[in-house]
């Protein structure tokens, strides 16, 4: 069995990991911790069966876990990773603490120096379709924002295969309001959020084109200039990235279809779907599934779309398939998709 600890357990990704431990045959939890309800249940945080004592995180008993899920603000995880690490134990960092590999970008889209360089060196970004063999091996990982999630699934393989001949990408991304976290905030009241559809952040600024630029620019053909709209959706979770592209002349539709199936064709979580069909919320909520769907435009002009459940493949479920990496498990042990 694997020791499992959930540092920062009461948010919707600590509780999306619960459910998902739950029904994974290899896992027991060690603990689970919580500032604001320490000493409490976790059945009177949340209404569920788990009745987990929380514990504050400076008392967690971290060297009894053989993996630390950290599920923790940006800027804030990175004592902590540090601490589990120095115990020797894995870690998966949910938080944008250690995504960038260089500390300079860090700086850049989070505003503050990275005081764990040593660390950051050593995390894998964790994408398991792109970087398995070094998430299997990996005493940290960092695990993929939301929205990067279905958009790099979404574009890599046009850019590895130096389909794109324009640089320069758009991306309009559509979420439910479990992504913006379980505390309070004036916009994602019901009021506000019901009978509404409503753009922010846009324009060159959200936290997440760092890791979107990053990621496409590894897989070649770059830099890429990431033109990204995210809107907030009035429904409890999911994401659908739509994006628009345009390819050389050579790369019919047939041959995109084909470049996508040679990239995910062996792949338990990520979907092509058929001709005609269109990437939608229903494809993947609750599941730990990625669809895509591919549409030609005109010549040269298509636009891909791309949904995940921005709370199980964008963020919990996805931490899982890293941790069954890397302890050489079915990589869809306790996932659903």
């Amino acid at each position: 069995m694997i020791s499992v600890g959930i540092v920062g357990s009461t948010g919707y990704t600590g509780f999306e990991l619960l459910n998902i431990f739950a029904r994974h045959p290899e896992v027991e939890l060690a603990f689970c911790t919580s500032e604001s309800y320490a000493g409490q249940r976790y059945c009177d945080v949340f209404a569920c069966p788990y009745e987990q004592t929380l514990v504050p995180s400076d008392q967690a008993p971290v060297e009894e876990a053989d993996i630390v899920f950290l599920c923790l603000p940006h800027g804030v995880s990175i004592e902590t990773v540090a601490r589990v690490r120095r115990a020797g134990v894995k870690a998966i960092d949910l938080s944008a603490d250690f995504r960038m590999r260089n500390p300079a970008d860090y700086k850049r889209w989070y505003g503050h120096e990275h005081t764990a360089t040593d660390l950051l060196a050593e995390a894998v970004y964790g994408l398991p379709e792109l970087y398995r063999e070094q998430i299997a091996g990996a005493g940290l990982v960092a695990n993929p924002g939301c929205y990067p999630t279905s958009v790099i699934l979404g574009l890599r393989p046009l850019a590895a295969a130096g389909a794109l001949a324009d640089r320069r990408l758009i991306v309009d991304s559509k979420s439910g309001v479990s992504g913006a976290g379980r505390g309070l905030n004036l916009t994602t009241h019901f009021v506000e959020v019901n009978e509404n559809f409503s753009p922010y952040n846009i324009g060159y600024k959200h936290h997440h084109i760092s890791e979107m630029e990053q990621e496409l620019d590894a897989a070649g053909g770059g830099p890429y200039e990431v033109t990204f709209s995210p809107h907030l959706l009035p429904v409890n979770r999911g994401i659908v990235s739509t994006m628009y592209v345009w390819l050389k002349p050579e790369w019919t539709e047939a041959r995109v279809r084909e470049e996508y199936e040679r990239a995910y064709g062996g792949e338990h979580f990520v979907c092509l779907l058929p001709a005609g069909k269109l990437a939608t919320l229903a494809h993947v909520v609750n599941t730990n599934r990625c669809a895509i769907s591919v549409t030609q435009v005109r010549e040269g002009q298509f636009i891909v779309c791309s949904a995940i459940d921005n709370l199980i493949k964008g963020a919990s479920g996805q931490a899982v398939q890293n941790m069954n990496v890397m302890f050489g498990l079915s990589e869809g042990l306790g996932l659903l998709g």
